[in-house]
């Protein structure tokens, strides 16, 4: 499905979700098909299984729970491709299921502040507009705080979503020092009766300890003026890195106390099962994910929809 296709507002969640996924779909089930149409389940098929699903970035272990939910009571039984993608829907939904809960916007902390990081070109700048739309559709003041401040587009394209959205928005001159930005825009948030801030931050891997150097600064700053701040720090990772987005995961967790992630770009490729791999590993609520550029294309995340999507089945059964 093109990007144009995506953005299409007469299409459901669903519609959006399942044609986003579809790389990663006909990847695993075109494997799955071609292995087990006519064929018995033995030992060398099974073997097959895994190398599919692991090259689908499912994560070793997740593979292996699959492998073994396919093999039992089945083996040496003629097996069709659908009874394998019933199962891989299901485990995958198992693994899923508990990572699927929704941001929760506490409207007694106000300002709830959301502090979102992720490494340039994650779609983090885009992220924070589409999710200042969805809380100013529910009738939030919503502020963004331009804290990437090393890079002048950035600070330009969180302006543009500010103002797309109805957001108020502060900013700083390119260079600006991150952590007194944050420190003013919750001041001005407060003083302004805001419901969610949302702070940008600077995603330059080049200089690893400088970054992370950054964030935990700014995480300091806000807590002089408010202990709880900030209330959520969202990661969001770009699904088309595949392993590298496991290694961000431990990396600013590790700093910036990461407590939901944010998927984007499922749509860009046949890796996908990364979501998978990192909710098996890490435990971390999965808040959203996104599957194309329209702002209507990051949606709350729901583990059986994107199982079911993965295995190229049919909406909730």
């Amino acid at each position: 499905m093109s990007r144009t296709e995506t953005k299409n507002p007469r299409e459901s969640w669903w519609q959006r979700l399942k044609g986003g996924l579809a790389r990663t779909s006909q990847s695993l089930t075109g494997g799955i098909t071609d292995l087990f149409t006519k064929r018995k389940l033995d030992a060398v098929a099974l073997d097959e299984l895994e190398d599919i699903l692991i090259k689908a970035d499912l994560g070793l272990d997740t593979a292996q729970r699959i492998v073994e939910a396919v093999r039992a009571g089945r083996y040496e039984r003629e097996i069709s491709p659908d009874e394998v993608r019933a199962v891989l829907a299901a485990e995958v939904e198992k693994v899923l299921a508990p990572v699927a809960r929704p941001l929760v916007v506490e409207r007694a902390k106000r300002p709830f502040v959301i502090l979102v990081a992720g490494v340039n070109g994650s779609g983090k700048t885009t992220t924070i507009g589409k999710l200042a739309q969805k809380f100013r559709a529910e009738g939030m003041r919503v502020m963004l705080a331009a804290g990437d401040t090393f890079r002048a587009a950035a600070i330009d394209q969180l302006k543009v979503w500010a103002d797309r959205t109805g957001s108020a928005f502060v900013a700083r001159p390119e260079g600006a020092d991150a952590a007194g930005l944050a420190f003013d825009a919750l001041e001005a948030a407060r003083g302004a009766a805001t419901d969610v801030l949302i702070v940008d931050t600077a995603g330059r891997l080049q200089n690893k300890a400088g970054l992370m150097a950054e964030l935990d600064k700014i995480v300091r700053v806000m807590k002089k003026l408010d202990a709880g701040a900030p209330h959520a720090v969202l990661l969001v990772l770009d699904a088309t890195t595949g392993q590298n987005a496991v290694s961000q995961v431990d990396m600013f967790g590790k700093t910036a106390g990461v407590s939901g992630l944010v998927m984007t770009k499922l749509d860009g490729t046949a890796r996908g099962g990364i979501l998978v791999a990192i909710a098996a590993k890490f435990g971390l609520p999965v808040h959203y994910i996104g599957v194309g550029e329209g702002v209507d294309d990051l949606e709350t995340f729901a583990a059986k929809d994107f199982a079911r999507a993965i295995a190229g089945l049919e909406g909730r059964a």
